[in-house]
Protein backbone atom coordinates (compact mmCIF):
# COMPACT_ATOMS: atom_id res chain seq x y z
CA UNK A 1 0.00 0.00 0.00
CA UNK A 2 1.28 3.30 -0.79
CA UNK A 3 1.35 6.28 1.74
CA UNK A 4 -0.94 8.14 -0.28
CA UNK A 5 -3.17 5.18 0.14
CA UNK A 6 -2.31 5.19 3.77
CA UNK A 7 -3.26 8.88 4.16
CA UNK A 8 -6.72 8.32 2.76
CA UNK A 9 -7.32 5.05 4.84
CA UNK A 10 -6.62 6.61 8.20
CA UNK A 11 -8.62 10.38 6.89
CA UNK A 12 -12.00 7.58 6.05
CA UNK A 13 -11.12 5.92 9.25
CA UNK A 14 -11.51 9.37 10.97
CA UNK A 15 -14.38 10.38 8.90
CA UNK A 16 -16.27 7.50 9.57
CA UNK A 17 -16.08 7.36 13.07
CA UNK A 18 -16.91 11.13 13.55
CA UNK A 19 -19.88 10.35 11.36
CA UNK A 20 -21.06 7.52 13.69
CA UNK A 21 -20.58 9.30 16.98
CA UNK A 22 -23.05 11.70 15.20
CA UNK A 23 -25.44 9.04 14.09
CA UNK A 24 -25.10 7.74 17.22
CA UNK A 25 -26.67 10.80 19.35
CA UNK A 26 -29.25 11.62 16.52
CA UNK A 27 -32.58 12.47 17.80
CA UNK A 28 -31.42 12.43 21.40
CA UNK A 29 -31.34 15.69 23.49
CA UNK A 30 -28.36 16.02 25.84
CA UNK A 31 -30.48 15.18 28.92
CA UNK A 32 -31.26 11.80 27.25
CA UNK A 33 -28.09 11.34 26.41
CA UNK A 34 -26.68 11.69 29.64
CA UNK A 35 -28.51 9.21 30.89
CA UNK A 36 -28.06 6.27 27.94
CA UNK A 37 -24.41 4.79 29.08
CA UNK A 38 -24.42 2.56 25.98
CA UNK A 39 -24.29 5.67 23.75
CA UNK A 40 -21.83 7.07 25.85
CA UNK A 41 -19.53 4.34 25.55
CA UNK A 42 -20.36 4.17 21.36
CA UNK A 43 -19.31 7.95 21.00
CA UNK A 44 -16.34 7.66 23.49
CA UNK A 45 -15.05 4.99 21.67
CA UNK A 46 -15.17 7.20 18.20
CA UNK A 47 -13.42 9.59 19.96
CA UNK A 48 -10.53 6.99 20.52
CA UNK A 49 -10.54 6.14 16.83
CA UNK A 50 -10.83 9.24 15.45
CA UNK A 51 -7.85 9.90 17.91
CA UNK A 52 -5.62 6.69 16.96
CA UNK A 53 -6.28 7.29 13.07
CA UNK A 54 -5.08 11.41 13.44
CA UNK A 55 -2.05 9.85 14.97
CA UNK A 56 -1.12 7.64 12.56
CA UNK A 57 -1.58 10.23 10.04
CA UNK A 58 0.50 12.77 12.09
CA UNK A 59 3.40 10.22 12.66
CA UNK A 60 3.40 9.58 8.50
CA UNK A 61 2.69 12.52 7.47
CA UNK A 62 4.06 15.26 10.53
CA UNK A 63 3.60 17.94 8.15
CA UNK A 64 -0.25 17.59 7.99
CA UNK A 65 -0.65 19.87 11.35
CA UNK A 66 0.88 22.57 10.20
CA UNK A 67 -0.76 22.09 6.40
CA UNK A 68 -4.00 21.69 7.50
CA UNK A 69 -4.42 23.51 10.77
CA UNK A 70 -7.97 24.37 9.98
CA UNK A 71 -8.57 21.00 11.53
CA UNK A 72 -8.14 20.76 15.45
CA UNK A 73 -5.33 18.01 15.57
CA UNK A 74 -4.27 19.19 19.22
CA UNK A 75 -7.85 19.12 20.69
CA UNK A 76 -8.81 15.42 19.09
CA UNK A 77 -5.80 13.99 21.10
CA UNK A 78 -7.15 15.89 23.55
CA UNK A 79 -10.60 14.67 23.40
CA UNK A 80 -9.60 10.93 23.37
CA UNK A 81 -7.19 11.73 26.95
CA UNK A 82 -10.46 13.25 28.07
CA UNK A 83 -12.35 10.07 27.44
CA UNK A 84 -9.69 7.68 28.51
CA UNK A 85 -8.90 9.30 31.86
CA UNK A 86 -12.04 9.98 32.85
CA UNK A 87 -13.49 7.30 31.82
CA UNK A 88 -15.74 6.81 34.77
CA UNK A 89 -17.21 10.11 34.66
CA UNK A 90 -16.09 12.46 31.82
CA UNK A 91 -17.48 15.54 30.89
CA UNK A 92 -20.66 14.38 29.03
CA UNK A 93 -21.69 17.81 27.94
CA UNK A 94 -18.25 18.65 26.30
CA UNK A 95 -18.60 15.28 24.86
CA UNK A 96 -22.16 16.35 23.11
CA UNK A 97 -21.16 20.13 22.37
CA UNK A 98 -18.51 18.22 20.52
CA UNK A 99 -20.06 15.35 18.54
CA UNK A 100 -23.28 18.48 18.04
CA UNK A 101 -20.78 21.15 16.88
CA UNK A 102 -17.25 20.47 15.77
CA UNK A 103 -17.40 16.66 14.34
CA UNK A 104 -19.94 18.12 11.54
CA UNK A 105 -17.32 20.53 10.41
CA UNK A 106 -14.42 17.74 10.97
CA UNK A 107 -16.50 15.46 8.94
CA UNK A 108 -16.20 18.29 5.85
CA UNK A 109 -13.19 18.62 6.42
CA UNK A 110 -11.76 15.85 6.03
CA UNK A 111 -13.75 15.43 3.09
CA UNK A 112 -12.24 18.07 1.30
CA UNK A 113 -8.89 16.83 2.52
CA UNK A 114 -10.12 13.28 0.56
CA UNK A 115 -11.27 14.70 -2.44
CA UNK A 116 -9.71 18.14 -2.86
CA UNK A 117 -10.49 18.76 -6.81
CA UNK A 118 -14.09 18.06 -6.08
CA UNK A 119 -14.63 20.98 -4.31
CA UNK A 120 -11.73 22.99 -5.52
CA UNK A 121 -13.03 22.95 -9.04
Amino acid sequence: MTPEQRLLDNLLDMQEAASEAIGFVGGSTLETFEQDILTQRAVAMTFVLIAAAASRILGRFPDMMSEHPDIAWSTIEGLRNMVLREYGDPDWSLVWDTVQKDLPALVAQLDQLRYPHIQGE
